[in-house]
């Protein structure tokens, strides 16, 4: 069972980036995964589907099992790289996934991938200050413009995607953003 998912996932990934398209037959995807078109029904009940739970397992195990495993490389610019170089390899997949059918599914799940991420950054930098609900309330805020920046450089950047300028601007505006909280009633006091 695990071969076949992870077949079908990779076999997925693989046609979707080589073709620039989402519009991939189920039947191509089952021959390249070497399983009947049947199974691939029962395990996903449509190509959407199948091509939504690719795009999850890549940015679950690029981007959110790494940050789990070493929760401190969640903070800072090396996270903002490791995001950047994810989507800029990918380029080719996720440019054909954010113009598909299952886009707006697909931001949905990758920013609740990457929002627990923000939350341990505003946690680090200013501590329980803010009240729960106000830091998921700008977790999901900040990763839904993270991930619209991101959209926009994937589908719309030219030539290939430099990986390095795209942290650096995401630094930036994590910064602003930081500076911007600091200036909140109670909250400047917690980060000094």
């Amino acid at each position: 069972m695990r071969r076949t998912r992870a077949a079908l996932l990779g076999a997925a990934v693989a046609l979707v980036s080589e073709r620039g398209t989402a519009n991939v037959p189920v039947s191509d995807i089952a021959d390249a995964a070497g399983v009947s078109r049947q199974l691939v029904y029962l395990h996903y009940g449509d190509r959407d589907r199948l091509l939504l739970e690719a795009a999850l397992d890549l940015a679950r195990r690029e981007l959110a099992e790494p940050w789990q495993a070493a929760p401190e490389t969640a903070i800072g610019r090396g996270r903002a790289l490791a995001i950047s170089r994810h989507f800029a390899a990918h380029r080719a997949f996720y440019g054909a996934m954010f113009n598909s059918a299952s886009a707006f599914a697909l931001n949905r799940e990758v920013s609740g991938l990457l929002s627990p991420m923000r939350s341990e950054s505003m946690r680090a930098r200013f501590g329980d200050v803010l009240p729960a609900q106000l830091d998921a309330d700008l977790a999901a805020f900040i990763t839904g413009g993270i991930g619209a920046v991101i959209y926009l450089w994937v589908t719309e950047g030219e030539g290939p995607l430099d990986a390095e300028a795209m942290a650096d601007r995401l630094v930036a505006v994590g910064d602003l953003l930081n500076a911007a909280l600091e200036h909140l009633p109670g909250v400047a006091r917690a980060a000094e």
